[in-house]
């Protein structure tokens, strides 16, 4: 088929819509700092290799590239950089590494971090995630009631630290 007859303005050449941005204030670590920009960097890589190849029918790769750009330009430039290293570990806060024992005695450690550090398999939480709530502000000694679906869990605040970069 002729390119002539090929819309030129269709949905495959529009912009794709944005990803959602997070209301919450974007605190980040200097490890998820560094986590952001390095995920930029390879979007940019990856958008340059998409735009310089030969056969550029399919553009979706691109626009798809282009909207993660632009989601992690905003990400970087509401970020608000937290270095937990220079914070009291008095009380529970963003950045520390908060160590817990629940009713049955098992022992845990949660990191909170940043939002789009936040990983449960790595045992690191967001900020305005229920644990979290729970946890920030509490001192060791502190038990805390951490709300689930499944009913409340009791937990016993047993260190404070920093969390490692």
């Amino acid at each position: 088929m002729s390119r002539a007859f090929v819309r030129e303005d269709g949905p495959d050449t529009a912009p794709l819509p944005d990803l959602p941005v997070s209301p919450h204030p974007n605190y980040v670590t200097p490890r998820g700092l560094t986590a952001l920009q390095d995920r930029r960097a390879a979007i940019v890589t990856q958008l340059a290799a998409l735009k310089a190849r030969a056969d550029r029918l399919d553009v979706m790769p691109e626009r798809a590239a282009e909207r993660d750009l632009r989601w992690l330009d905003a990400r970087l430039r509401s970020a608000i950089l937290v270095d937990p290293r220079g914070q009291s570990v008095a009380e529970v806060a963003f950045g520390h590494a908060v160590t817990v024992e629940d009713e049955g005695g098992a022992v845990t450690t949660w990191e909170i971090t940043g939002e789009d550090e936040a990983d449960a398999s790595m045992n690191r939480i967001a900020p305005h995630s229920p644990l979290a709530r729970a946890l920030i502000g509490a001192r060791v000694g502190d038990m805390v009631d951490w709300r689930r679906p499944n009913g409340v869990v009791s937990l016993g605040i047993t260190a404070i630290a920093p969390i490692r970069l």
